[in-house]
């Protein structure tokens, strides 16, 4: 083939409509795979893990925005509809452990964050050249990925290591979660289905009218996750006043986790594999560490409630409020409580993330600047 056919080939095959539909193609064939070898979330799972391994081997892979929107939009209408209103009054039950999961989250993520600090500051033979306090402060905080990444950007951080950081620690238990309920035979145990199971066209139309609408209200006010949010909101209020207008069809979620596999997995390219290992070395250590820790915080929650602590560490694990809750609803392990236990931590650390750094980081040594301690 001469040259300059080669490179026009080479050039086609990398263009974006052709990146994205060879990624989709990919992602279904990987899907079916999984599915063929019952492996747990194979819709999500197997796209993930084949877009994040040619990702890295520096192929052309591609996640199309509006298709990633409509994945979240899908997946937050279908969880939603579990918010029957006696499931509204259970979760309302469980405030004082909501409370508690907001406390630990942000504990959590102190520890971590001043843990990397330790770790990767000083001098030594894992020192990470640059490394600030900002920039281990918000690759720590449990959710809210992109925005602390922006937050942290503001803020002067190195948004590389707070990206990796935090997109590390999603997969990272995206992919260990499942395949671990799925050998312990952690699964089946969610009593609160919804009392909708079939599909009403003209149902699912206005549904899909009135979620479109929260979206759209989300994305004006500038909100974060605003096509899953404002998706959630709408289904979950028209559940909870009884209005019960359509299941989806299980083809139509299941894309919707191809597409947000596909999202997560387009993360890892080649240059993510050689971006400070020690730095991954260290996020994927303190990740396994979280996931041990919060399996003994929701034991312990468990015992002054009536929840299976299953449910409950999915609600209180480091990992996103979609892949959790997308988990959750296959495993069918307590949907409500893990989707309100991640939406609530998510607000918080939004809210709370800078007005904390400042605290910490700015005001404190300022303070003390202008008071010294006498000698």
């Amino acid at each position: 083939m001469p040259p300059d056919a080669a490179n026009r080939l080479s050039s086609l095959l990398r263009s974006p409509p052709v990146c994205v539909i060879g990624t989709l193609l990919l992602a279904w064939a990987a899907a079916a795979l999984c599915v063929m070898l019952r492996t747990p979330l194979p819709w999500m799972i197997g796209p993930l893990l084949v877009t994040a391994i040619i990702s890295m081997l520096g192929g052309a892979t591609a996640s199309w925005t509006p298709l990633r929107d409509a994945g979240q939009w899908i997946i937050g209408c279908a969880l939603g509809l579990y918010f029957t209103p006696q499931v509204v009054a259970l979760v309302a039950g469980l405030w004082w452990a909501i409370a508690l999961n907001i406390v630990w989250a942000l504990a959590l993520g102190l520890v971590f964050g001043a843990w990397l600090h330790r770790v990767h500051h000083g001098p030594g033979p894992l020192h990470v050249s640059g490394l600030s306090r900002i920039t281990t402060y918000f690759a720590a905080p449990i959710g809210a990925a992109s925005e602390m990444t922006l937050m942290g950007e503001r803020h002067g951080a190195q948004t590389d290591l707070v990206a990796s950081a935090h997109s590390l620690r999603v997969l990272l238990v995206t992919l260990i979660i499942p395949f671990g309920f799925q050998w312990a035979g952690l699964h089946g145990l969610d009593t609160t289905l919804p009392g909708v199971r079939e599909v009403h066209f003209p149902g699912l139309a206005l549904l899909a009218g009135l979620t479109g609408i929260g979206c759209w209200t989300m994305l004006k006010l500038k909100r974060t996750n605003p096509w899953f949010i404002g998706a959630l909101l709408v289904s979950l209020l028209l559940t909870a006043c009884g209005f019960t207008l359509s299941a989806l069809p299980p083809w139509m979620t299941n894309a919707a986790q191809l597409v947000i596999g596909i999202s997560l997995g387009v993360r890892f390219t080649r240059r993510f594999v050689h971006l400070a290992p020690r730095w991954l070395g260290s996020v994927a250590l303190a990740t396994v560490g979280m996931m041990v820790l919060c399996a003994g915080f929701a034991w312990m929650l468990a015992r002054f409630s009536s929840l299976h602590w299953a449910t409950l560490l999915l609600g209180t694990l480091p990992g996103g409020i979609a892949e959790m809750a997308i988990t959750a609803k296959v495993l069918q392990l307590g949907v409500p409580v893990v989707t309100a236990f991640h939406v609530t931590r998510l607000a918080a650390v939004l809210l709370l993330a800078e007005p904390m750094y400042r605290w910490l980081y700015q005001e404190r040594p300022a303070a003390q600047a202008e008071n010294p301690p006498a000698e």
